[in-house]
């Protein structure tokens, strides 16, 4: 099948389309991305989506039109995407989109309640004449799991090792991670978790210091310059989150950027440069996921695969490498996946099996209780035409 995947991340910096072939069912599904597009928001779109990721800011009838003005500008990422390719939709059998998350509940005890994401799947539907799945995570969540990181369940089919346990770590807004046993192992489980903040307080105090003209530590420089305060650092990790048992899920609603203002006055306060502040910050990203190995780890890792904007910090990425102790560090691309087009991949994946009515979860994965079919269907004007292709004559 030829789908698409979209999806805008945590960071809320453009919208990531990557048209994929799929074929197969689990353990034998096989996935690769033909062509792929970064799509832009229009100029101060970034701005107005994260005025409603905070309450402070949020209003429901912004909310409201944000999330139809999502819809038509996913619809024009996809048509672009099909454009650039000499394309058609009538070529395309579903789109798998996983919109903007805005909210994410997350209960004191650690128990995943609620989830928000936006972004109107009819528009999309309307727009491209595409059977169009969207709305993954609440499904997972009714089954007792957290709903996320929904990435785990491509990495459990797509990248085990034959004879070694991989981690692979994701470096978006939020941080993540799977761990993987390999395939010569049948009896462990994976595991998967959001280890902590990657990029989102480094990208909020990157805004401050700029004045908003820039939206993320360039090249790690800021970090670079900095000296790392360890004191103040084993202080910030001291934080419940990061002693909580997996699975576990965090986001914007715990890293807010009031959290990411408070981190830089109180460096301010301790007499730190502001370059000093941020490269404490980056470092807190590193030295949060190390810990989260040392505590949580099912077996000793043998190799980390990264991927996400983070890797593009060559800071953090040294970081990571150093807080890691020896273990090989390698990026996505190393073991043949386009990093920066692996979420929107993921979510052609889900919807590929959610078209096929099979579940796009693993419990060990997310915490659920069963296995779930994931996701929401609005059909296309090619629907009848897909769903007798699939499943034979219909009634």
């Amino acid at each position: 099948m030829k789908i698409i995947g979209l999806i805008s991340g945590t960071s809320a910096d453009a919208i990531d389309a990557a048209l994929c072939e799929i074929e197969g069912a689990p353990p034998h599904l096989r996935a690769r991305i033909v062509a792929a597009r970064t799509h832009p928001y229009p100029p101060g779109f970034q701005a107005r989506i994260l005025r409603q990721i905070r309450p402070e800011s949020s209003r429901v009838d912004e909310l409201c039109e944000l999330n139809a003005a999502l819809g038509e500008l996913f619809a024009e990422a996809a048509l672009a995407l099909l454009a650039e390719n000499g394309l058609t939709p009538a070529e395309v059998d579903l789109i798998g989109s996983h919109g903007q998350t805005v909210w994410h509940t997350v209960q004191p005890d650690g128990r995943a309640t609620s989830t928000l994401q936006i972004t109107e799947a009819s528009v999309i539907a309307e727009r491209t004449g595409i059977t169009t799945i969207s709305n993954f995570r609440p499904r997972d969540i009714a089954a007792g799991g957290q709903g996320a990181p929904l990435t785990s369940y491509a990495d459990w089919l797509l990248l085990r090792h034959p004879d070694h346990w991989r981690a692979v770590q994701n470096l978006g807004g939020i941080a993540n991670v799977t761990f993987l046993p390999p395939l010569n192992d049948t009896t462990s489980d994976p595991l998967s978790f959001d280890t902590g903040p990657a990029n989102c307080l480094i990208d909020e105090i990157a805004v401050l210091l700029s004045g908003g003209r820039q939206s993320y530590d360039v090249d790690g420089a800021l970090g670079a310059a900095g000296t790392v305060d360890e004191a103040w650092l084993a202080a910030l990790l001291d934080h419940p989150y990061y002693r909580r048992q997996p699975p576990k899920t965090t986001g914007r609603e715990l890293y807010t950027a009031a959290m990411a203002a408070d981190l830089l006055a109180t460096g301010r306060a301790r007499g730190l440069r502001d370059v000093d502040v941020v490269a404490t910050v980056t470092a807190l990203t590193a030295a949060s996921i190390a810990d989260a190995y040392r505590r949580f780890a099912p077996a000793p890792i043998a190799e980390v695969i990264i991927g996400g904007g983070g890797r593009r910090n060559p800071t953090l990425m040294r970081m990571i490498r150093e807080r890691l102790g020896g273990i090989p560090v390698r990026t996505h691309e190393d073991v043949g996946l386009d990093s920066d087009n692996k979420e929107a991949l993921v979510f052609a994946l889900l919807a590929h099996e959610t078209w096929h009515a099979r579940p796009g979860n693993h419990p060990a994965l997310t915490g659920a209780r069963h296995p779930v079919v994931l996701g929401q269907i609005t059909p296309g004007a090619n629907y009848v035409a897909l769903a007798r292709r699939t499943w034979g004559a219909l009634d």
